[in-house]
């Protein structure tokens, strides 16, 4: 989830844990297909032998082709990220400060935070003391960089030995000391240049990396002054202002922190956060960690750089060519020097973390980073309401991909903004400008979520008559097509012995079986339409909600708002205001922006049939214009009516309608 978990261990531990976390997230998990897992699990192979891990290459090349170690003075080019140091009255609530600092903090994807509260208690004394026999697998990663074509892969984890901290800290120094000759940190300029060097020269080194354990270095206890705070990863994600308060349960990585312990040059390889969710990451104890970050209105461009000067077409997958990078990217084992996204102008800062800092990542901000020597962190994943939209636009891609959701975002959506509107309705809400902002965010994501699902039930009932309607109690269920959380409505068929989501191609509808589908609704689907009606007067909402159908992601997965091929190619199809589409006032100059329902698909066919709507309307207001001004008589207005006919096509059924 967080800057460790690009290391995960795909084939032994991601089938156990994306289940564990499945379950644990209030998802059923009968609708779990398992073998879709199996995807993430080329990467890696275990190698032992007398007890010693041996790491393979597939390849004999040595040193990287399209990496040259000989200039290394673009590391001295990146910007720094902003650093924070807030107060002690600031640093009060952790959520509120985030809020405050988002709109800087976010253009640049990351940034750091500089604690006033200092641990009283070590980190390795918690371990010690609060868990009793405190030990770790690492994991072994390769020092090199591969060329990433089919003849230079890299397997990127291996299992490694078990360890205390104290005997890690230990081996780690004694690593360091031998390599540099000295015992304490050097600087951070040298040392990111000699990563960057080790790494592209070619020699087949391997480093130790300590990932995803379960557990804190956070006190409990009474005098632990960061301990006691909210910014504690332990409490941090159930703060009142954090949706993920709302999982039923814990998921580790997520809403409970996990260990990262490294030594010199370990790695966390290029990632965002799943789900786009935030994530923060505190450093306890030992050298610096570098950090490199890509804001997230970039990540368009980071993934188009790393599909097309990084990977080679062998590589990425044949279909879904827009998601191939990320497909990839997911399996979190791809590391590339910054300077490739520099040469082709995508924005990347650095942050330089020390002990007793945090480092804050903002959602789809695409991030990676290395060691520079011992260190142990702490990281967790968190939201804010800002992050609804970036919540819905990775869903969208996860059910492209038929990626099993490691939350339900569905159903945090709908709980939060049933929440909002309550504590509207009370008076209780605070009126910050953050706060607002959030609140905003929240609203427009809830009303397109419920339009989306309106939509597609009124065109269900239009393709397949009145299906059975049973009440939907069982929580969050997984579309067995594309793995997509339903919390709202499914349905379900004798075709199909697993739930289908409403967002499916017609002709995945038409079940051969002839029966009708069951239309499995919550028991409050009305209440919630009721609840996105009131938030949709709110100024400026619909207005957003417009734009954000228009400008991201909506449009490609309401594919059952598509008319079928004979109604895209009917020249009388109009488009209503409200239901399933707009009007089709060409009066109105926000008619393209206010019709929710049509497709870009939709509209290109119908203006090639019947011309542009707002030239139509200039017609008729110049005519208007004319006949009040010069009082034509009626044989040219007659004239002025045969010319205007040829906007008008005909239907070959029935007469033409007079305007």
């Amino acid at each position: 989830m967080v800057q460790g978990k690009a290391s995960k261990p795909e084939k032994e531990n991601v089938l156990e844990i994306s289940n564990s976390k499945m379950m644990k997230s209030g998802i059923v998990p009968e609708v779990v297909d398992n073998t879709s897992m199996s995807r993430h699990s080329n990467n890696e192979s275990v190698y032992q032998s007398s007890g010693s891990v041996i790491a393979k290459r597939i390849t004999s090349k040595g040193k990287v082709d399209n990496f040259d170690t000989t200039d290394l003075e673009w590391t001295d080019k990146i910007p720094e990220c902003p650093v924070f140091k807030p107060s002690k009255e600031e640093f009060e609530d952790p959520l509120v400060y985030l809020e405050k600092i988002s709109p800087e903090a976010s253009r640049y994807g990351i940034c750091k935070i500089v604690s006033p509260l200092n641990a009283s208690i070590p980190a390795g004394a918690v371990l010690a003391k609060e868990n009793t026999g405190f030990k770790f697998t690492t994991r072994v990663q390769p020092l090199w960089l591969p060329d990433w074509n089919v003849d230079d892969k890299v397997i990127f984890f291996m299992r490694g030995r078990n360890y205390t901290l104290h005997d890690f800290e230990n081996m780690a120094n004694k690593e360091f000391s031998s390599k540099y000759c000295c015992s304490g940190s050097l600087p951070s300029m040298y040392l990111e240049k000699e990563f960057w060097h080790e790494i592209a020269s070619g020699r087949k080194g391997t480093v130790e990396y300590a990932i995803n354990i379960d557990g804190s270095a956070f006190s409990c206890a009474s005098n632990d002054q960061l301990g006691k705070s909210k910014w504690n990863l332990k409490t941090l994600p159930q703060l009142p202002k954090s949706p993920l308060r709302l999982c039923e349960t814990s998921i580790p990585g997520v809403t409970d922190p996990m260990l990262y312990i490294g030594m010199l040059f370990s790695m966390f390889a290029w990632h965002v956060e799943d789900h786009y969710l935030y994530s923060i990451n505190y450093h306890h104890c030992g050298a610096p960690k570098t950090w490199y970050g890509v804001p997230g209105h970039a990540a368009p461009d980071f993934e188009r750089v790393v599909q097309n000067h990084v990977y080679t077409d062998h590589i990425l997958p044949s279909t879904k060519r827009e998601d191939g990078a990320f497909a990839v990217l997911a399996e979190k084992t791809t590391m590339f020097a910054p300077c490739t996204l520099l040469q082709h102008d995508v924005p990347v800062y650095k942050a330089v973390q020390m002990p007793g800092e945090f480092v804050i990542t903002f959602p789809k901000a695409y991030h990676a980073g290395f060691s520079q020597g011992f260190t142990c962190g702490e990281a967790v994943n968190f939201a804010v309401g800002d992050w609804f939209p970036f919540g819905a636009e990775a869903s969208q891609r996860y059910s492209r991909l038929c990626r099993m959701p490691i939350i339900p975002y569905e159903e945090l959506l709908c709980k939060e903004a049933m929440l909002l509107h309550n504590s509207q309705e009370q008076g209780g809400l605070a009126h910050s400008s953050a706060d607002l902002a959030s609140y905003h965010c929240v609203k427009v994501s809830f009303i397109c979520l419920i339009q989306s699902h309106h939509h597609a039930c009124q065109f269900l009932k239009k393709i397949k008559g009145s299906p059975s309607v049973s009440p939907n109690s069982q929580g969050t269920i997984l579309c067995s097509l594309c793995k997509r959380d339903c919390y709202v409505a499914y349905i379900n068929c004798n075709c199909y012995s697993r739930p289908i989501c409403l967002f499916h191609e017609i002709e995945a509808l038409n079940c051969p079986c002839g029966n009708n589908p069951i239309l499995f609704l919550r028991e409050d689907v009305s209440k919630m339409e009721k609840i996105a009606k009131k938030f949709e007067q709110d100024k400026g909402i619909m207005r957003e909600v417009h734009r954000y159908k228009d400008d991201k992601c909506l449009q490609k997965n309401e594919t059952t708002l598509k008319v079928s091929k004979q109604q895209e190619l009917k020249p009388g199809y109009k488009f209503r205001r409200q239901g399933i589409a707009g009007t089709r006032n060409p009066r109105r100059k926000n008619d393209v922006e206010e019709r929710v329902g049509e497709t870009a698909e939709t509209r290109t066919e119908c203006h090639k049939l019947r011309g542009t709507p707002f030239s139509r309307g200039r017609k008729r207001r110049k005519m208007k214009s004319r006949q009040q001004k010069s009082k034509k008589s009626s044989s040219r207005l007659k004239t002025e009516e045969k010319e205007r006919k040829p906007y008008i096509v005909k239907h070959p059924n029935r007469k033409p309608k007079n305007n």
